[in-house]
């Protein structure tokens, strides 16, 4: 039941009332009909009074709460939204700001372990789809080799070349999911050094020169120097752009298409691109592609191979360098991901120009 200041005002306008007449009928002379109109105005008055400043000062407020109160107790958080600025004059509003500001802290440390507990069952459920894939693969060329294919050269050597495929895979994904989990936790450090990153990169080129040459694809370094150096762990950034560069050629069709990668030194940094021909990304997937296991094309993206994590490490490294990947990409019209890493020093010595904390091994 809410708070009623009518009550509470007919009661002390009342009693201001009698106090008022008794003191009048204490004065030698008043007539009845004199105490009565006293009584009336000092009734009437005093109601009125107390009643709009209970109204506007205490019990709105107080009745604002108590419908928090309620709210809170039907986990109904639906008030959160519409916060009041906060008054310095009224305390029952401080108090009601209060409670609002709690309840909206609340609400979100909800909505954060909803999230957490939603993600938490789709990569439980993705690990276990990736994981059974490739152990399910080779538990089934062992047994056929068990059956009797290995007593013929041909299928046996045919049929453990599957399988090692298969346990190679897995062990590619391992591998992912250990790195991903150790730097989420802080589990791996950054070794800064000064370095060129065009050798880098044309190291990356060299190593997927195959893959792009069986699809047609050009690999171009585009850069208006002969070297760009940069202040980074350099092992690590490899592995960036072999994600990046890796999956570009994966994503792009088969024909006369480039991808590339530049370089342009900004006063933020060395801004670093790689831009693809490829099919693009829609834009509801590009918010959601450093997920782990997301893919934009499931039933498509499992027969191309990878283990769905290589934009999540990317991520998390570029995170680790104090940057962010951007990504723009239209459907049909390729994809652009990018990130900015500090300038280097090219008159360094390639290990870091500052002494770096020690760091344990991650075994």
């Amino acid at each position: 039941m809410f708070f009623s200041s009518k009550r509470v005002a007919l009661l002390l306008g009342f009693s201001i009332a009698l106090v008022t007449t008794a003191f009048l009928s204490l004065v030698e002379g008043v007539s009845n009909q004199a105490l009565l109109v006293g009584w009336l105005l000092a009734f009437s008055s005093s109601y009125i009074l107390i009643q709009v400043t209970l109204d506007f000062l205490v019990f709105k407020e107080i009745n604002k709460i108590y419908v928090m109160i309620n709210k809170l107790r039907r986990r109904d958080l639906s008030f959160v939204e519409g916060k009041e600025t906060e008054s310095k004059i009224n305390p029952l509003r401080r108090i009601n700001r209060e409670i609002l500001d709690y309840a909206a802290h609340k609400q979100k440390e909800i909505n954060d372990l909803k999230k957490m507990e939603e993600f938490r069952r789709e990569f439980v459920a993705n690990v276990s789809h990736e994981l059974k894939t490739p152990i399910f693969a080779a538990q089934g060329f062992v047994y056929t080799l068990l059956d009797g294919a290995a007593e013929q050269p041909k299928l046996r050597k045919k049929f453990l070349k599957k399988a090692a495929r298969s346990l190679d895979g897995l062990d590619l994904l391992v591998q992912d999911l250990l790195t991903l989990s150790q730097m989420e936790t802080g589990g791996i450090k950054m070794h800064y050094e000064h370095f060129n990153i065009q050798e880098t990169v044309q190291e990356v080129f060299d190593q997927l020169e195959s893959e792009a040459e069986k699809k047609g694809i050009a690999l171009k370094l585009e850069s208006t120097q002969s070297a760009t150096y940069v202040y980074a762990d350099r092992q690590r950034i490899y592995q960036v752009m072999i994600n990046l560069v890796g999956n570009a050629i994966k994503y792009t069709k088969q024909g006369d298409k480039t991808i590339t990668v530049s370089f342009t030194e900004t006063a933020e940094g060395v801004d670093i691109v790689v831009q693809d021909e490829g099919r693009g990304i829609p834009a509801e997937d590009i918010k959601r592609v450093f997920e782990r296991f997301y893919r934009v094309e499931k039933s498509r993206a499992r027969n191309k191979g990878g283990t769905g994590l290589g934009l999540a490490i990317v991520k998390h490294i570029v995170e680790a360098h104090k940057s962010e990947v951007q990504v723009k990409s239209k459907v049909g019209d390729g994809s652009t991901f990018s990130f900015i890493l500090p300038q280097g020093d090219k008159f360094s010595p390639s290990l870091a120009a500052t002494p770096q904390p020690e760091e344990e091994e991650v075994e």
